[in-house]
């Protein structure tokens, strides 16, 4: 018989595959949803908006729902909704009910997110932890697949939202199945500990270490994503690489970063996590520093490697530290807050840094990662300098 706790674990290690998928597949499919619909190319900033804008009001309430339902019940009602939302993709007739089911998904994929995170700060290790937000980065690389196979079948793009969405559909499912399981475990794994009565979202807001540590998944999140946006055009329309090249660095640089999650996983357990982090995050700021020199084309493409790789564990990890951070009554609160403000940063960000190549050209790309990952080191040293109630490593 399957244990309880390696059953559950599974399922995570499912659900975080789970939500990368829709990430992979929007990108390849959108010019055959644009055809479809008749619109213009930049048209799917309007779909990626809103579906931010539900992932975000998830992943903020995350901490609220958690108090009223239980963790199982969560993920099995924002698993039919990320479902709703993709198989409703399939068969919308019109691009206006597209956008009421971008942020119907959104919904559900934030509130997965946080409340997973969550749970996992709670009775995962951090090297689970890691290991998890590496299949998240395997999803968005099965995205593209699925897409792929479906148009070079000479199906239309629908199939892979219909296939998407139906795997969803059969993970809310086994969430509604195993919903009580969550519970159970999570007693088991908590012993004899006392677990802290939630405190009030509104309580949490008032602590500066909640903001800090919001401050930090946001500029996090905003130059992870922002390097793999804004890298390609950078090195394509302004260092000299071809097409080829370019799209095979900023390959390079997600595989990078899954790479070091799963490596990191396997030494998580065994190392104090705050000074890794740090000395992590040190690596990732030479590496930002080697990329905006620009010495050599091998010396880029190693700068933008080594940023991938020492980011790796920092999303993972904090997720880990924040119980001890904040508090175990203000935690869960406090996770879907910084889960909103990661999506907030990546959305931010990006945006900053290319309005910013409109007044100061292509190389301010290469200044504002590395002002930001600057800048995310020394907000990460105050979160975790900051009063907590256990001594941290």
């Amino acid at each position: 018989m399957i244990d309880p706790r390696t059953l559950l674990t599974a399922l995570a290690f499912l659900a975080f595959i789970s939500l990368g998928l829709p990430d992979g597949v929007l990108g390849v499919s959108w010019p055959s949803i644009r055809s479809q619909f008749g619109l213009p190319l930049d048209r799917l900033g309007l779909l990626v908006a809103v579906t931010t804008a539900g992932y975000l009001t998830a992943s903020f309430m995350s901490g609220y729902l958690l108090c009223i339902l239980s963790i199982g019940t969560v993920l099995a009602v924002s698993t039919f909704a990320a479902s709703t939302g993709l198989l409703g993709f399939a068969v919308a007739p019109t691009w206006s009910l597209m956008i009421v089911l971008g942020f119907v998904a959104g919904l559900g994929g934030g509130a997965v997110d946080a409340g997973l995170n969550s749970y996992g700060a709670r009775h995962f290790s951090p090297q689970t932890l890691n290991w998890l937000h590496a299949f998240f980065g395997l999803g968005t690389t099965i995205g593209p697949v699925i897409v792929s196979l479906v148009l070079g079948s000479g199906r239309a793009w629908w199939l892979s939202y219909a296939i998407v969405g139906s795997a969803q559909l059969a993970l809310a499912m086994t969430f509604l199945f195993l919903r009580r399981r969550w519970e159970e475990v999570g007693e088991l794994s908590a012993g004899n500990k006392e677990e802290a009565v939630p405190a009030p979202a509104l309580e949490t807001l008032k602590r500066p270490i909640v903001w800090l540590g919001m401050l930090v998944f946001f500029f996090y999140s905003g130059v992870e994503i922002s390097a793999a946006q804004w890298s390609y055009s950078l090195l394509l329309l302004g260092r000299g690489f071809s097409e080829g090249a370019a799209g095979t660095v900023v390959s390079l640089y997600w595989g990078s970063l899954m790479v070091g999650r799963i490596a990191f996983g396997f030494v998580a357990n065994a190392v104090p996590l705050i000074r890794t982090l740090r000395l992590c995050l040190s690596g990732s700021m030479a590496g930002a520093l080697l990329f905006w020199l620009d010495i050599s084309p091998v010396a880029t493409v190693a700068g933008l490697m080594l940023m991938g790789f020492f980011f790796a564990p920092v999303f993972a990890s904090l997720i880990s530290l924040t119980r001890d951070r904040v508090g175990r009554d203000h935690a869960d609160s406090t996770i879907g807050f910084q889960i909103a403000a990661a999506g907030l940063g990546g959305a931010v960000l990006t945006a900053l840094f290319g309005m910013l190549t409109r007044s100061f050209g292509l190389e301010a790309i290469g200044t504002s990662i590395l002002v930001s990952t600057a800048l995310l080191l020394v907000l990460f040293v105050g979160f975790t300098t900051g009063v907590a109630r256990r001594p941290s490593q």
